[in-house]
């Protein structure tokens, strides 16, 4: 059974990138449970290996709280799957978002396990965060597979990326699932400094987006 070792601190390295990998290695590394705990991307042969540092999760898991925290309050019907597995076999691709969501394709979706690519939208939003990596050839896989909606956050900044035509992205001020967002208004909920009061500063979100959004969701 093929397995990735789990990092120790006798092997501190958070990613490993191995080339030359075929498609039918890669599933089968990607399909046994020991693998769960590694984040691994597939490019037509190169393989990227991560397990995700806790400085990494700290601000994957906050950004995914605000998102999922805001759009609970304002009732916008989201399909949150976190780190789900998309696989374009055709085009031997694959990636693991940090976060992604169904915002204006959740009806479509609603209540479905199994995705194929080739048939299903991809997810409408894909939250990527750069700590100790670029996420640059992740954004080439995003846009072969169409997410219409990338979130970097990269020096200690969140901004939002549209999918263009050619599959290229560029910025946008605003979030083009959520109109009314302006993304980086969102930076300063995320975390700081070591010693802050986690809940007071998801709180602080919160009461923040009540009274900018208290007429509604206008658009931008």
């Amino acid at each position: 059974m093929a397995t990735v070792p789990k990092r120790t601190k006798a092997a501190p390295r958070d990613r490993m990138v191995l080339h030359g990998i075929p498609w039918e290695l890669y599933e089968a590394l990607r399909d046994v449970q020991d693998n769960w705990h590694v984040r691994m991307t597939y490019d037509r042969g190169r393989l990227e290996l991560m397990s995700p540092s806790s400085k990494h999760e700290r601000v994957k898991k906050r950004t995914g709280r605000l998102i999922e925290l805001l759009t609970l309050d304002l009732r916008i019907p989201i399909y949150s799957l976190g780190e789900t597995t998309w696989k374009q076999p055709r085009l031997k691709k694959a990636f693991e978002a940090d976060e992604c969501y169904y915002i204006r394709n959740e009806e479509r979706v609603r209540g479905q396990l199994d995705f194929d690519l080739e048939v299903d939208p991809p997810p409408d939003l894909v939250v990527e965060i750069e700590v100790s990596r670029s996420a640059t050839r992740r954004m080439h896989l995003y846009g072969s597979a169409g997410v219409p909606e990338v979130w970097r956050f990269k020096r200690s900044v969140l901004r939002a990326y549209e999918r263009t035509a050619t599959g290229e992205y560029i910025e946008r001020e605003f979030s083009p699932n959520l109109p009314f967002l302006r993304v980086a208004d969102l930076t300063p909920f995320l975390p700081a400094g070591l010693g802050e009061n986690e809940t007071a500063r998801v709180a602080a979100f919160q009461d923040w987006a009540r009274a900018k959004f208290a007429g509604g969701t206008p658009s931008a």
